[in-house]
């Protein structure tokens, strides 16, 4: 693992050396790529490793994948080792961010909500916690994966998922204000439209790509999110294989608002690296203001604004 993140730190290095020293007072994030497993445990003492790094190397925020507790075998155990929002395993987290001074992106926690003595089943949220470790946004996924993908095997996340209820509104970050979705959501741009049209300058999408679907619609799909919305996309993504019946694509990364790929992990357990740069998105939205050409009368108001 520490090869990849110096692989990955020198890369950002090499491109950065080039800017101007005004890009290193912008805001440097951390994107997290691991391979979790069905041991809570090690997924932890792995993810604190990259967010304790991250902080090291300046990051005001680290984002982590989706599932980045665990990868289960079945339905069956995802039940079992699924916990509250109030569970030991996000008070691990909140005294993790609180010791880095570190926001947090946790990109798909297996709840157990409010309704699980009667359904049985999870949501699958994205938390979000400030550098004080306390939750300030939770995104439960409203679009689950449920498909048939040949030579990737069948994947029914409503077995044992319920889907959310609602979209988020952005939240400030010191990066800037993040839209919350997970994996799946980016197959449907009118959720990305809806955030940016609530304000979201950054959208984030941790995930568990296939090993089908991640060469032929990962990078394809997070680049157009970010064209269309003229957002920064930050994208953590599983990789490797969980255990016998699952493996994932990784090539975590962050897009900026002109669609280029600034960062991007390489393979194996790591972190990639990456400013934020607000004025540039700004500048791009005013030299090439979409929004304000939108025809709603012709076509309906795709992604309709959040309330």
């Amino acid at each position: 693992m520490l090869v990849s993140l110096r692989r990955a730190y020198a890369i950002y290095r090499l491109r950065t050396m080039a800017v101007s020293s005004s890009s290193w007072e912008l805001p440097l994030v951390a994107v997290c790529q691991v391979t979790s497993t069905p041991d809570k445990e090690q997924n932890f003492k792995t993810c604190a490793e990259l967010i304790r790094e991250a902080a090291r190397l300046g990051a005001c925020l680290a984002f982590l994948p989706e599932a980045f507790d665990f990868i289960a075998r079945d339905p069956e155990e995802t039940q079992r080792l699924s916990e509250p929002l109030g569970g030991n395993l996000l008070e691990e987290y909140t005294q993790l961010a609180r010791e880095c001074g570190l926001w947090l992106s946790l990109g798909g926690f297996h709840e157990r909500g409010q309704d699980w003595e009667q359904t049985q089943k999870i949501y699958n949220c994205h938390v979000i916690l400030n550098n004080m470790g306390s939750v300030v946004a939770t995104y439960r996924k409203t679009h689950l994966c449920d498909v048939e993908i040949p030579g990737q095997g069948p994947m029914r996340e409503s077995n044992s998922t319920i889907p959310g209820p609602s979209l988020e509104s952005p939240i400030s970050t010191p990066a800037g204000k993040i839209g919350l979705a997970i994996c799946y959501d980016m197959r449907f741009p009118e959720l990305s439209l809806a955030l940016v049209q609530a304000g979201a300058e950054i959208l984030t999408y941790p995930s568990a790509f296939g090993s089908v679907t991640g060469p032929a619609h990962w990078e394809v799909l997070l680049r157009a999110r970010a064209i269309e919305t003229q957002c920064y996309v930050v994208a953590a993504a599983q990789c490797g294989r969980h255990h016998e019946k699952r493996a994932s694509y990784g090539h975590s990364m962050v897009v900026d608002p002109w669609g280029t790929v600034v960062a991007r992990c390489s393979e194996g357990p790591g972190l990639c690296l990456a400013r934020i740069d607000l004025n540039y998105l700004q500048q791009l939205r005013k030299q090439l203001p979409v929004f304000q050409h939108r025809r709603p009368d012709l076509y309906g108001n795709l992604g309709h604004p959040l309330s």
